[in-house]
């Protein structure tokens, strides 16, 4: 099986030859990883067309070299602007038509050895901190304008799913948090009226079009994990264990209905020691590995703060117990 290969069957709750994947939802380390600056953000959109050009080939071409070091079976490809607060933005965007033309680069600088994937929305998800009291009025007195939401992003979303199939893409990702660290924002009531049609209805669209799908959401969505593992999607990222989830408990239950992809925990990355990331991975990838639908990586977006050593100890780790006898 090639990496890209393994990471689908994985998608597919079915157990890959050799070993888990690894995937990480974004990656902040390309620059202290490779021998070549990575541009994006607020630099990249400081060049001219031509230099454009020239970095997103060069982004593609250092996104796979680490790939291959770092033994990665998929890729995400980079995504539009978005913020870690209000009016800062995040290291890892494209302005404009950005993440369109780099989607196509990083597909055929991929091949067919790495699994490509990308973001598509989908669903509406927790609000911005700005506007949570109102939105959470919203669903109360007046949900039709919440539904009329739902359907226009979804049906956006089915536009771009459309767009990706074109462009070869494995794998749809949906980012949209539903819960915090207490739990699920949604009361089971709105869950089912605003949330879960809508999510099918993705994932329905993306394997009609050949693809597989994933929902990444943080938070502590131990009440909904069963709805997601009786519904058409393929897989849920994150699984955070800052939030309580434990994701061999989770793997028991969903029992090879749900692929789970995570989950070791980002704050240990961040201060390690080395020891300890190795030891979460070894457990985690022995709790998890077997009969597959399962990829290994962290809790969620890699940082550029994390150390080095921290990360390449889950590298390490994955070399010994994340292998199939």
């Amino acid at each position: 099986m090639t990496r890209r290969e393994r990471m689908m069957a994985a998608l597919r709750c079915h157990q890959p030859e050799e070993a888990c994947p690894i995937w990480e939802i974004e990656f902040h380390l390309y620059d202290r990883l490779a021998d070549r600056r990575f541009i994006v953000g607020r630099e990249f959109a400081a060049l001219t067309p031509a230099e454009q050009e020239r970095a997103l080939h060069a982004n593609a071409e250092i996104m796979v070299d680490v790939a291959q070091r770092l033994h990665f079976a998929a890729l995400t490809s980079i995504g539009g602007y978005w913020e870690v607060a209000p009016g800062e933005p995040a290291y890892m965007w494209l302005p404009d038509d950005g993440p369109r033309r780099f989607l196509s680069i990083l597909k055929k600088t991929a091949g067919q050895e790495i699994c490509v994937i990308a973001e598509s929305g989908g669903t509406i998800g927790m609000p911005a901190a700005h506007d949570y009291v109102d939105f959470s009025y919203q669903l109360y007195d007046r949900p039709e304008e919440i539904d009329a939401m739902a359907k226009k992003r979804l049906a956006a979303s089915k536009e771009t799913i459309a767009r990706f199939a074109d462009e070869g893409v494995d794998v749809v990702l949906s980012c949209c948090d539903v819960a915090d660290n207490h739990g699920v924002y949604f009361n089971p009531q709105h869950l089912q009226r605003f949330f879960m049609p809508y999510l099918n209805e993705w994932a329905d669209a993306v394997q009609a079009a050949g693809m597989c799908s994933i929902l990444h959401t943080d938070g502590n969505i131990d009440t909904m994990i069963d709805q997601l593992a009786a519904g058409s999607l393929h897989a849920v990222q994150a699984l955070d264990p800052t939030a309580g989830m434990d994701i061999a408990a989770v793997k028991k239950r969903v029992n090879g209905r749900l692929c789970l992809c995570g989950n070791i925990d980002l704050s240990l990355f961040h201060h390690g020691p080395p020891e300890a990331v190795y030891q979460q991975t070894r457990d985690v990838c022995l709790a998890c590995k077997p009969g597959g639908g399962f990829a290994l990586g962290a809790s969620n977006a890699v940082f550029r703060e994390v150390p080095i050593d921290n990360y390449l100890a889950m590298i390490e780790a994955w070399k010994e117990y994340g292998r199939y006898d």
